[in-house]
């Protein structure tokens, strides 16, 4: 707890010392700022990477907003602050929790989607499975329980899975570790890099038909009708964030993720961007010529339907319209920089 409010100490004494930098060559009076509560689903990460440097490199606060990032983890349950009113945006792994959410009579709505690909995925012991599907002989299966109702369901329906496989993934790799024939849940940029004893083999979902996007954005749906320009001045500048982080000089949001938390290295940052890039989780598909944070509202709605077809909803009970919009994205956001970027 100390080292979170030295964290937010340093932070602050960080912007008092810009603002006050900027009075004096300036001679202007300061605006004011909106503040704004984000909070991720997981400890702080290198997929986590483009809203720090958001932070690092002021692009928040050009954008009149003063952005307070809080933690997820696995024993932290940052899901309920959004409807609660305790945050205005999450960052939410799969679009389920919103659609969920939207079963629920719970009014969120996702408004950007940083991943155009899920890195979720089944890693394993090298050579002993060729495939996703081949995984499907497999002893057991590390999963933790929210995936129970999310993407594997649809494993058993699309490759023959079965929930005899099962046991349960305590966010350790030693169970996985000392039993070759086993696979356990992955995150590309995560665990599957964390491995230190051998390179596993890494089965994404997403290469194998799973179309859900990540690192998605929500907010109440309220703040969009009541201030849709705070959502799309935090979508805007979130976008230049990525921008930046992606293709720009990291070194400062490293820094603060590494505050945030310090079991991070530099080195296992850097495996985390190399890895983001290689898969082509953020900038790909739509987001090439639309920017990122793109959403295809007819992808999304084929993303339902396929949920429907495992039986996780039932036809009617969702409303795609109320769930999810594209108004804060598509527009092109970014592609300038990313742009001047690349040719440096």
């Amino acid at each position: 707890m100390n080292g979170m409010i030295e964290t937010k100490l340093k932070r602050m004494g960080l912007a008092l010392a810009a603002l006050a930098g900027g009075l004096i060559g300036s001679g202007m009076a300061a605006h004011a700022q909106d503040k704004v509560g984000f909070a991720t689903n997981w400890k702080a990460q290198g997929s986590q990477g483009g809203f720090y440097q958001a932070i690092a490199d002021g692009t928040y606060k050009k954008y009149g907003l003063d952005v307070e990032i809080v933690q997820g983890g696995p024993q932290v349950n940052t899901r309920a602050l959004l409807p609660a009113g305790k945050v205005d945006f999450l960052l939410s792994p799969s679009p389920q929790n919103a659609l969920e959410n939207n079963r629920a009579k719970i009014p969120t709505t996702i408004v950007a989607a940083f991943f155009q690909k899920d890195p979720q995925a089944l890693m394993a012991h090298p050579g002993r499975y060729k495939a996703l599907g081949d995984m499907k002989a497999a002893p057991m299966v590390f999963i933790g329980k929210p995936a129970q109702f999310t993407w594997w369901p649809w494993l058993k329906l699309k490759f023959g899975f079965s929930d005899d496989q099962v046991k349960p993934y305590n966010y350790t790799l030693a169970p996985f570790l000392t039993k070759p024939d086993s696979v356990q849940q992955a995150y590309a940029t995560a665990e599957a890099l964390y491995v230190d004893t051998f390179k596993p083999d890494v089965f994404m979902l997403a290469d194998y038909g799973w179309t859900a996007y990540s690192n998605i954005i929500e907010t109440r749906s309220e703040l969009i009708q009541d201030n849709p320009d705070l959502v799309q001045r935090f979508v805007d500048a979130s976008i230049i964030g990525w921008n930046n982080y992606l293709y720009g000089d990291r070194k400062q949001a490293y820094a603060l993720i590494r505050e945030d938390n310090p079991e991070m290295t530099e080195e296992k940052l850097e495996a985390e961007v190399a890895e983001i890039q290689r898969r082509g989780l953020a900038d790909t598909g739509d987001a090439v010529d639309k920017g990122l944070g793109a959403i295809d509202l007819k992808r999304l709605a084929g993303f339902h339907d396929e949920m429907v077809e495992v039986g996780l909803y039932k036809p009617g009970e969702i409303d795609l319209k109320t769930a999810v919009t594209d108004q804060f994205v598509n527009k092109g956001v970014g592609l300038e920089v990313r742009k001047q970027l690349e040719t440096k």
